[in-house]
């Protein structure tokens, strides 16, 4: 299952020795042996080693992983390089984000630049077996994942949480630093986007957000 690297492993490093992460290793470590489980052990932990605590600007909270071949990869909402069919919650938010900034709607789903700028992709649990959502759900990984909402939300600087969908809204009470911008709406999935995800203008609001507070703003274009 790896470990972290950068300096998450410091933010970190004391949930690995707690109680419940050594039997979510353990879980995790039968499930790989007896089951089909997405991402690729190697990529459990990509939103981490791509984008590095200190460097982080923006948080976007998925749930679980996808639970269909050749779409999860580590990074919430991505899938990787070679799946040519995006899947709906993508191609909402990819929807969204020409209507807000005019960026053309990629063929990609690849968000590897967006965590390269600063954006942390996280998901509140990190596995799944195959074509089982939520198969992994209460296993613990929640507990590791809010550690790491925690740590973000202590970083002495100003960064946006985009919350999309109740389950990421729940973690809004661990929230309680001023210097952040907290922005909700409904999920990006077929089933509830028109129900605020569309129209939310979160990218532009993110970037005005970081720009009044002198940061770059994200470069939103997937696409080089």
């Amino acid at each position: 299952m790896g470990m972290l690297e950068n300096d998450w492993l410091y933010a970190m490093e004391e949930e690995f020795k707690k109680p419940y992460y050594r039997e979510l290793y353990k879980f995790i470590v039968e499930e790989y042996k007896t089951h089909v489980v997405y991402p690729p052990s190697d990529d459990i932990f990509n939103a981490f080693h791509m984008t590095p605590l200190s460097k982080i600007k923006v948080v976007i909270l998925g749930q679980d992983p996808y639970h269909e071949e050749n779409q999860a990869h580590g990074l919430s909402f991505s899938v990787p390089e070679s799946q040519k069919v995006l899947p709906p919650s993508l191609v909402n938010i990819y929807k969204e984000l020409n209507s807000d900034l005019g960026i053309e709607i990629p063929k990609t789903g690849y968000l590897n630049k967006w965590a390269g700028e600063g954006v942390l992709l996280l998901n509140t649990v990190l596995t799944v077996r195959a074509h089982e959502a939520f198969s992994h759900a209460n296993h613990g990984w929640e507990e590791f994942t809010d550690a790491a909402i925690r740590a973000v939300n202590k970083e002495d600087r100003p960064i946006v949480f985009m919350l999309w969908g109740k389950p990421a809204q729940k973690k809004m009470s661990m929230l309680d630093n001023p210097k952040h911008m907290v922005l909700t709406s409904s999920h990006p999935s077929p089933l509830s986007a028109y129900r605020g995800f569309f129209g939310c203008k979160h990218f532009s609001k993110a970037n005005e957000f970081l720009e009044e507070h002198g940061i770059r703003g994200i470069d939103w274009n997937p696409v080089d």
